[in-house]
């Protein structure tokens, strides 16, 4: 079975009480639960990691990448832009990852993102709402079945 790994970044445990304009009012249990079914609807293991912590979100990215993962769902959330650690973590990933972004960050930040983790995605799922993350997840099972 294709393993996958979920790394929700800072804040994301605090979904559903952050700017509903922004981030809707779903809540980060709501939307690992509804990760861990439409896994197992497309036959994967989903391992779900959080941290407000940049040196333990850059462990699991190493982590990862040593165990040899399938693929990665990251959402950095404020690490996007301005977290080089993270970004030179994300880097040596082998396997295909998608950066996902439940607001359109475009809007938030006036039109301009640095986005210096997402020049590295293999893909990006942005502004789709609660939907953002089921949509990468079954992106990302595409990429993997097509990775040689």
């Amino acid at each position: 079975m294709k393993r996958v790994l979920m790394m929700h970044g800072i804040n994301h445990n605090m979904f559903g009480h952050r700017d509903p304009n922004f981030y809707g009012t779903i809540t980060y249990e709501e939307i690992n639960e509804s990760l861990k079914e439409t896994a197992a609807e497309l036959g994967v293991e989903l391992e779900i990691f959080q941290s407000n912590c940049e040196g333990t979100f850059v462990e699991k990215v190493h982590e990862a990448f040593l165990t040899k993962v399938d693929g990665v769902l990251v959402n950095p959330g404020g690490w996007t832009n301005y977290a080089l650690g993270v970004m030179d973590a994300l880097a040596i990933l082998k396997a295909p990852w998608i950066e996902i972004h439940m607001a359109n960050t475009f809007k938030k930040h006036n039109g301009t993102v640095n986005g210096m983790t997402t020049k590295l995605a293999s893909g990006i799922v942005i502004g789709l709402g609660k939907h953002s993350y089921n949509i990468a997840l079954r992106a990302l099972v595409e990429l993997m079945n097509n990775v040689e």
